[in-house]
């Protein structure tokens, strides 16, 4: 026979933003002077206080397997996190370390998603989220949002594409690519609903911490019964340490254990203790700066956006995107995105990476960036149009 990709990688869709990447270093090569506005990772170095437990530990020489679950430590100040931040008690037990949130999707999924299953998702949405269900054999089914339900699912959407083989529902709030937040009371009633009709309720919090406004409401609140995925990358600055966390419900703990120790043994011992300073109030103070730094290039590229003639019907509350509807200058955001990389060196993300629904109307556009370039950005996207 030969040999053959499995057939789950055939539902696996590529990263169409990584097309622009591409080609938006081959530009730099050329001497081109680019923006990056595509890729969702803060331009912020990791915090000092980070770096210098990380070496602390690594002049030790004891770089070594963990538990699978992680350092008892860091589980520690995670659950005293949640006390301290949101005022729910977790036991340590229900707390897994993992190779980012993408470890924390796996965990979670591997340990309760059976094959043929389906997971109900926004869409828009990230586009990994419906990646891992595949990878596991299951389905995803996207469900259209728009700013009539603040591009996030309610508990009436829920119930409506509700169906046999439904094995539960993903939210993820701050969402990306959106920036909106799923309000307090809609949580509290998508998680009644997931659970009255016997399904599992996934909650991707790797944006909390990152709000402009009200405080993010975890899913730990309303319910113990939920799997929550967080991360150090986003908030914490820690994108290339590779080290998230996942809380599951009592009855999955030994499942998601045999599964960490199959599949990664443990995570990277460096990033853990690392992530042992990510507490700190000094580390604290300084995120803090920072999240007032990126509300002020929210506020400045969401004025520039809908200025220019941009829709953005809600103003992100969360996160460090804009989702922005682009009908008026195009009906094809790909090719548009392609253009203005081509035109004036700016790199934006198209919204056919994101879903189907309106996609093609759509651009995501992440202020990863300083305000001096978002400025510079927007002179460039104004000059794009105008010379169309």
């Amino acid at each position: 026979m030969g040999l053959r990709v499995a057939e789950r990688i055939s539902g696996i869709q590529p990263f169409y933003v990584m097309e622009l990447l591409r080609r938006a270093k081959e530009l730099e090569a050329e001497g081109r002077d680019i923006i990056h506005m595509e890729i969702g990772e803060p331009d912020f170095m990791t915090p000092q206080t980070i770096l210098k437990a990380a070496i602390a530990h690594t002049a030790t020489g004891d770089v070594k397997y963990t538990s699978a679950a992680g350092l008892p430590e860091l589980r520690e100040k995670i659950a005293a996190f949640y006390r301290l931040k949101y005022g729910v008690t977790i036991p340590v037990r229900r707390i897994f370390v993992t190779p980012g949130a993408t470890g924390a999707f796996l965990l979670a999924l591997g340990a309760s998603l059976n094959p043929g299953e389906e997971v109900l998702m926004a869409d828009p949405c990230y586009p990994c989220n419906s990646n891992y269900v595949q990878l596991y054999d299951g389905k995803t089914r996207t469900i259209p949002v728009d700013a009539d339900s603040h591009y996030q699912l309610t508990a009436d959407l829920i119930e409506r594409h509700w169906s046999a083989y439904t094995k539960g529902v993903l939210i993820a709030s701050p969402s990306n690519p959106t920036g909106t937040m799923i309000p307090r009371d809609e949580l509290k009633k998508v998680i009644a609903t997931t659970q009255r009709l016997g399904g599992c309720f996934y909650s991707d919090e790797i944006y909390h911490g990152l709000v402009y406004g009200e405080t993010a409401a975890t899913a730990l609140e309303f319910s113990d019964e939920v799997f929550v995925i967080n991360s150090f990358s986003k908030y914490f600055g820690m994108t290339g340490w590779r080290i998230g966390w996942l809380i599951v419900p009592e009855i999955f703990i030994e499942a998601t254990e045999k599964l960490s120790q199959n599949i990664f043994i443990s995570t990277s011992s460096d990033a853990q203790h690392a992530a042992l300073a990510a507490f700190d109030d000094a580390t604290l103070a300084e995120l803090e700066s920072r999240r007032l730094e990126f509300e002020k290039r929210r506020d400045f590229l969401y004025d520039a956006l809908v200025r220019i003639g941009f829709e953005v019907p809600i103003k992100p509350e969360g996160a460090f995107y804009i989702y922005a509807r682009c009908a008026k200058f195009t009906d094809d955001s790909f090719k548009f995105a392609l253009d203005l990389l081509e035109s004036e060196g700016l790199a934006v993300t198209p919204g056919k990476d994101f879903g189907t629904h309106e996609a093609h109307h759509a651009l995501r556009f992440a202020y990863t960036t300083s305000l001096e370039k978002l400025a510079d950005a927007v002179q460039r996207l104004e000059r794009f149009i105008n010379t169309r």
